[in-house]
């Protein structure tokens, strides 16, 4: 842990900063936050009494808010093999394949400040279960994990790895089992049926756990009857009105022609919205890896480029190039789309939806651990948030999820000392989010680019 530790003092104050606190109130400059034993004991003005023997950091043009909690937040890639192009079509090899990035993803969230995050469906649940203690002991670095059992998938899956629950008395029993070995929450996939989803959300709240789902063969009206908690990617998958939608089955459209066909102000999108608000569902907003679809969309960063494998940065401009060349009218349909979806968490959150945030990290390296939680938060604000608010969405509302809003989620005395400095004004210029320096975890301020440095070129391989 050494090499990646920048601040370790019992006392630590922060001067001069401009501080974002995650209530969503507007910025406020000039303040002083300290630091005693891994909590935040004070925060007050610039010329708040600070106790003797206190580190002392001048953070004079530097912005401070409160960690992110990564409510969509995978520790795998997928992989698709011998990736290329043949007669002008993608080609890949079966099966898909989904490594774990035990090693890189956490040290790119926590580098990116993700403090907290929820694994969202996981492929290797013993890994994780045992990542999680090698993190919360101190032998490993990351962020604290809400571990999220095996996907409760049905029959036919895109995954060779995932279990295909049988029945209903099937979906319980992997409920069952898996929370008894430690994970912490539970997500439904694309082809679980309606039976076996009530079967899993009932276990699980009889052990009080909370279950999300990426939907697909369940729509999200149905899935709210039963009582999920969460429905995962905004609005995107609801396959409600997708042509040909029969019960318990998925469509090809997977939810876009539901969504590209809905207008978010019109009574259909309301009611919808209605329907999940009055049945308390929280929908976890992940906008960067929709945006992968939109042709000529904001390219990565070079030093998110510099994180993944030769194969993975292979595999993304492949991807990238396909999505631009998309014809007029295909490129018309998905820029609606994604305009659709961006609306429609708008209007969720003003009927008082609780609206979460994580980016979904998976198969086509466009969004990368840490880097894709910052890329949604400046979605957020291009979504019509104010980048206050969208702090506010990607930290304390994870945390009032979660059950953890008295601990984290917002900057306070007595909470735990979860920061993120960033060199710039977000408040101001959205985009100085991604300028971060420092990521302080219960305390402990670690150094960005020392982990970054410590997986260039490893995203995509472990």
């Amino acid at each position: 842990m050494q090499p990646f530790v920048q601040v370790n003092a019992p006392v630590v104050a922060l001067m001069h900063v401009r501080l974002i606190d995650g209530t969503g109130a507007p910025a406020r400059a000039n303040r002083t936050i300290l630091i005693e034993n891994g909590k935040i004991a004070a925060v007050g003005a610039a010329d708040m009494p600070i106790p003797d023997g206190t580190k002392r950091i001048d953070l004079s043009g530097h912005t401070v808010f409160p960690g992110l909690i990564g409510m969509h937040d995978h520790l795998f890639y997928i992989a698709r093999p011998d990736l290329d192009v043949q007669e002008g079509k993608l080609h890949t090899d079966e099966p898909l394949i989904v490594p774990e990035m035990a090693f890189s993803a956490p040290r790119l969230y926590l580098a990116n400040g993700v403090t907290t995050l929820r694994t969202t469906g996981s492929v290797e649940p013993y890994t994780d279960i045992n990542l999680k203690h090698a993190i919360d002991t101190g032998k490993l670095p990351g962020p604290h994990i809400d571990v999220t059992g095996p996907y409760l998938e049905g029959s036919g899956s895109y995954f060779i790895q995932m279990h295909p629950i049988r029945d209903p008395e099937d979906a319980k029993e992997t409920v069952a089992f898996w929370a008894k070995q430690g994970v912490t929450s539970f997500k439904a996939y694309m082809n679980i049926t309606r039976a076996e989803l009530k079967a899993a959300v009932d276990e699980a709240h009889r052990l009080g756990l909370k279950v999300t789902g990426h939907l697909c063969a369940v729509t999200y009206r149905e899935a709210a009857d039963i009582g999920i908690d969460n429905l995962e990617h905004g609005f995107f998958v609801n396959t409600e009105h997708d042509p040909g939608k029969s019960p318990d089955t998925c469509t090809a459209s997977d939810g876009q022609d539901t969504l590209h066909a809905m207008n978010p102000a019109g009574s259909d999108a309301k009611g919808l919205i209605r329907h999940l608000v009055e049945r308390h569902v929280a929908v976890t907003s992940t906008l960067p890896v929709f945006e992968q679809s939109v042709p000529h969309h904001s390219p990565l960063r070079p030093q998110a480029i510099a994180t993944l494998s030769p194969q993975a940065k292979h595999d993304y401009l492949l991807l990238r190039a396909r999505t631009d060349a998309q014809p007029p009218d295909q490129a018309k349909k998905r820029a609606v789309t994604f305009q659709h979806g961006m609306a429609m968490e708008r209007e969720f959150v003003a009927a008082g939806g609780l609206l979460l945030a994580g980016p979904d990290p998976t198969g086509n390296g466009g969004v990368i651990p840490g880097f894709g939680d910052l890329r949604e938060v400046e979605l957020l604000v291009e979504e019509g948030f104010t980048p206050e608010q969208a702090i506010h969405i990607a930290s304390y509302n994870g945390a009032l999820y979660l059950g953890l809003q008295g601990r984290i989620g917002s900057i306070a005395a007595g909470k735990d000392a979860d920061l993120v400095v960033v060199k710039g004004d977000p408040s101001q210029h959205i985009n100085d989010i991604e300028n971060v320096e420092t990521v302080f975890k219960d305390g402990v301020g670690y150094d960005t680019q020392a982990l970054l440095k410590s997986v260039q070129g490893r995203y995509g391989e472990y």
